[in-house]
This record gives structure tokens, sequence and C-alpha cells, in this order.
């Protein structure tokens, strides 16, 4: 209970931060999170509500943890494949991409399986 919280409060800190900066200022946020490997579009303004509902629904699992783990499975999906096909393929074909926001959503995939709860699922 004691990880979910965890990965809950870095979703609000991290999500929360990135969700605003693209929400708010796409500019900034191309130049920030994306590194300057995208344009600033409205592109960035849709995942930053993404991240935005990530951020809320990571609030609402600091008091139902396990009500609201199905949120870690989506972004599980969401990193894994976005690492498989977009983030590999720029690696193998030495195109710009967002190396920053690689490496954190390497980690989150290599960490979220150990914390989402699978066995209370099936209850």
């Amino acid at each position: 209970m004691i990880a979910l919280k965890i990965v809950y409060i870095a979703n609000i800190i991290v999500a929360g931060w990135i969700s605003i900066t693209s929400v708010c200022n796409p500019n900034k946020s191309a130049l920030t999170v994306f590194q300057n490997a995208y344009q600033p579009t409205e592109v960035i303004r849709l995942v930053g509500c993404l991240w935005l509902a990530i951020a809320i629904l990571s609030i609402l699992g600091l008091w139902r943890p396990i009500s609201f783990s199905p949120i870690l499975l989506v972004q599980f999906i969401y990193k894994g494949t976005w690492l498989l096909v977009v983030a590999l393929p720029a690696i193998k074909h030495n195109q710009p991409y967002p190396t920053g926001m690689a490496l954190f959503f390497l980690i989150w995939v290599l960490v979220l399986p150990f914390v989402i709860p699978w066995t209370e699922w099936t209850k």
C-alpha cells in the first residue's frame, strides 16, 4: 500500500507539473518536457490533458489506492507502447526524441509491474 501511495505522489508531482505546463504553455512544454524533439502544437495540449487526468486520479488514489490503481495499468500500457513505437525507432534511426521523458517512462514501465495490485483485482 505504501508503494502505491509513493507512485501516486510521484504521479501528482510529475504528471501535475507536466500537464499544467503542456496545457497552459505548449511552447514552454515543447522546449522543456519534449526537449525540442517536437513542434509546439495542440497535440501537446492533448497529452497535457491526459497527464492532468492521471494527476487528478492519483490524488484520489491517495485515499482509495486499490480503487484507483487501474490508472497505473493505463500508464504501464501507454508508456510501454510509446517506448516501443516512438523512442526505440528514434534511437535506432538516430532521430530526435525527448530523452528525459524516455528515461522516466522506462523507469515507470520497470517499476509499475511490481506496484500494480494484480491480486486485488481478481478478488
